[in-house]
């Protein structure tokens, strides 16, 4: 593919390689233009860092999307956040679980969680057929104690500007260590 190829809006990984093609690199970045006369990309991602475990496709960009819609709505600010899927092995259904720490929280919990699912589900159709077909549950929320992913980074060795959490994990190895930083609500 060449750049007379890509079109505005839409996701590509971003690979490097030789004028040959010996040789490629994958940046591990996902771009997207957003004109083509000039040439312009926003960087949206990370290839690495989605959400597919029932066969929902979510990327960082439509999550971040919606936590800033409800967050504006709600006059709600966040420090930080990461989302990972909860895959019910028994009793009940999967969801995703969205950790969150929040530097100033909503007034209604539910009613903040219900608005980051609903744009959500406008951003990404995979996910709002899992919802309205029953196969998942809206979302859940997890409020993080005031410097829980802090924390948490820490207890990892990996506390400093060169680390960062992972905006969304496709296993729960992040969310299974957060659950000791979570706040009672």
């Amino acid at each position: 593919m060449s750049l007379r190829d890509v079109k505005v809006g839409e996701n590509y990984a971003m690979i490097i390689n030789s004028n040959a093609g010996l040789w490629g690199y994958n940046l591990g970045d996902t771009i997207k233009f957003v004109s083509t006369n000039p040439y312009r990309l926003v960087v949206t991602g990370r290839t690495k860092h989605f959400i597919s475990a029932f066969g929902e496709h979510v990327i960082g960009e439509e999550v971040e999307y919606s936590l800033l819609k409800a967050a504006e709505e709600e006059n709600v600010q966040i420090r930080e956040f990461t989302v990972a899927p909860y895959v019910s092995e028994g009793e009940g259904k999967s969801y995703h679980e969205w950790f969150i720490e929040f530097d100033h929280k909503p007034n209604d919990i539910n009613r903040f969680a219900g608005k980051l699912d609903h744009y959500l589900r406008n951003k990404n159709v995979y996910y709002d057929d899992l919802v309205s077909g029953n196969i998942l549950t809206p979302l859940k929320l997890t409020p993080v104690r005031k410097n829980g992913f802090i924390d948490y980074m820490k207890s990892i060795g990996k506390l400093g500007g060169q680390n960062k959490v992972p905006r969304l994990s496709n296993d729960r190895k992040i969310a299974d260590e957060l659950e000791k930083w979570k706040e009672s609500y």
